[in-house]
């Protein structure tokens, strides 16, 4: 049997999840996840999608992710009907995070369109609205972890704990029988088996492909057990409180939220010195922790880990814009969580844009930051940055915690690949920055594993034992243009270069000096 495999995303990047897989005279859909990252990549989520949505015959969904379900609705507004097939923590996460993709999107849209209308530029839309989201959720099946399930005719997939997220998982497609059967494995975000509230990543082994993540392909990442991890954490509290405070957390709004807050207050508990009010604002993530309320429950444990969270004093829920405002007013030692974890959108940019530039100040990254975010840039460390428009000096304190990630690192991946073997032919590593892709595949081959880098639209024909590229149409992006800046960074680089270096200068006549040399290289002189 014969297959072939499309990487629409997460492929020469992390984000926009989507493989097309067509076998057995079926087209099945893995994931179908927003770009996150430069305007460039955020671009192709308003594109056309590169194949008919209304000849997919079935979505199967790895995990709630928005880089992995959040062009869903897209999908259904562009004439899918069939079956989206995910776990029931997976679907309840959607419920509301796409419903809150929706509203971001809307509210963004309308901003934008307000500074078209004065540029005398035209409207634009939304990539899908609030109306969208229903008609999707109602196509959602729910499975079952270690039941095979039915998805075509023809095509069976087995969904197994991914450790990454409530319901997060690794799928396996099986196609045929006998000696003419197909076995693949697709590995979505994997944990790192370490985290305290999720189960280890499992799978089957002897299958014929794999597809796995490289997210953290080219590092190694310090995987503390709880109560280092809360350590670690009441170190980072401790310096923030003598910086005369507050605490800005960016934070992804389901999971690391949760698990962040949880974490707060143990520590706060333990240390009373370092107790605080803690400001969840993110709608999102508000209404996420009621799901990890009802679905959260340990098996191992008997217990639900999120309980904490249902009555917690010091934890204040921020659902209005207008009670988000009001923390302008607050001074001293506090603590603020707001999404996004990549700093890219939602409410955390207005309080970096009013918080960032003071030194008493601590942010805090506790996850990856793809290329082309204003959190790669703070992590990197500028000096300044764009944040709507306005240029912001950094002068807080910025920190990293990455303790709290989501995602097995570089031996974390391997080790999981190894429990999967014999793997009789490729693993396909996707779902990295090229770097990261490239250095776990090369580790792989030392190991005698065959391993390749599919690019973004690149198309593989897939039998038991082979795979190999076929010849590819012009792809949407240039390679490596998903991830290096693109000139909406480099113009906003630019600008803030540019009004340091005039407010570095010594006298209004130097400064009219540079303007007119700037001027005329960008105008030149006519006749």
């Amino acid at each position: 049997m014969t297959a072939r495999l499309t990487f629409h995303g997460a492929a020469e990047c992390v984000t926009g999840s989507c493989l097309l897989l067509e076998i057995a005279a079926r087209r099945v859909l893995i994931d179908c996840g927003m770009f996150q990252g430069p305007k460039t990549l955020k671009a192709l989520n308003y594109e056309p999608f590169p194949f008919e949505p209304s000849s997919i015959d079935a979505v199967l969904l790895t995990h709630a992710h928005i880089d992995h379900s959040g062009l869903l609705p897209k999908l259904v507004r562009a004439g899918y009907r069939g079956p989206i097939f995910a776990t029931r923590g997976t679907r309840d996460l959607c419920e509301v995070m796409l419903a809150d993709a929706a509203s971001i999107q809307e509210g963004e849209v309308r901003q934008l369109n307000r500074r078209n209308a004065q540029r005398g530029l035209r409207p634009v839309e939304p990539i899908y609205t609030g109306a969208d989201v229903d008609p999707t959720l109602r196509l959602f099946q729910r499975v079952k972890f270690g039941e095979t399930t039915e998805i075509a005719e023809g095509l069976r997939a087995t969904w197994w704990p991914a450790g990454h997220l409530l319901g997060a998982a690794s799928i396996q497609v099986e196609a045929g029988e006998g000696e003419e059967a197909l076995n693949l494995l697709f590995s979505g975000d994997l944990g790192s088996g370490r985290q305290p509230f999720l189960p280890a990543p499992a799978g089957p082994s002897g299958v014929d492909h794999v597809i796995l993540e490289s997210t953290y392909g080219d590092r190694e990442r310090i995987d503390l057990e709880l109560t280092a991890r809360r350590q670690a954490l009441t170190d980072e509290l401790r310096q923030a409180k003598a910086a005369g405070g507050p605490l800005l957390l960016p934070t992804f709004a389901v999971g690391r939220a949760q698990e962040l807050i949880l974490d707060l207050l143990a520590v706060m508990e333990a240390e009373p010195e370092l107790a605080a009010d803690i400001f969840l604002d993110s709608p999102l993530a508000i209404e996420a922790t009621e799901v990890f309320l009802r679905r959260g429950w340990n098996q191992d444990t008997g217990s639900n880990p999120f309980e904490p969270l249902r009555h917690a004093s010091r934890l204040h829920h921020l659902l209005r814009p207008q009670e988000s405002d009001r923390l302008e007013r607050l001074s001293g030692w506090h603590v603020i969580l707001a999404g996004s974890g990549m700093c890219d959108a939602g409410r955390i940019r207005r309080h970096l844009k009013r918080l960032l530039w003071r030194k008493e100040v601590t942010v805090l990254i506790t996850g990856f930051q793809a290329a082309g975010t204003l959190g790669r840039y703070l992590v990197e460390g500028r000096s300044a940055v764009r944040i709507q428009g306005e240029d912001v000096r950094v002068g807080a304190r910025i920190r990293t915690l990455d303790s709290y990630s989501g995602h097995a690192d570089a031996t974390g991946l391997v080790e999981w690949l190894q429990a999967r073997a014999p793997v009789a032919g490729t693993v396909m590593v996707n779902h990295g920055e090229p770097d990261a892709a490239a250095t776990l595949a090369a580790r792989l081959g030392e190991l005698g594993q065959r391993a390749s880098t599919p690019r973004l639209d690149e198309t593989w024909v897939l039998t038991r034992t082979s795979a190999e590229p076929a010849p590819r149409d012009r792809p949407r992006l240039e390679a490596g243009q998903a991830t290096r800046p693109d000139w909406h960074n480099e113009r906003a680089a630019f600008l803030v270069a540019l009004n340091e270096a005039l407010q570095g200068l010594g006298s209004d006549a130097d400064r009219e000096a540079l303007l007119d040399r700037l001027t005329a290289a960008l105008i030149p002189r006519r006749g």
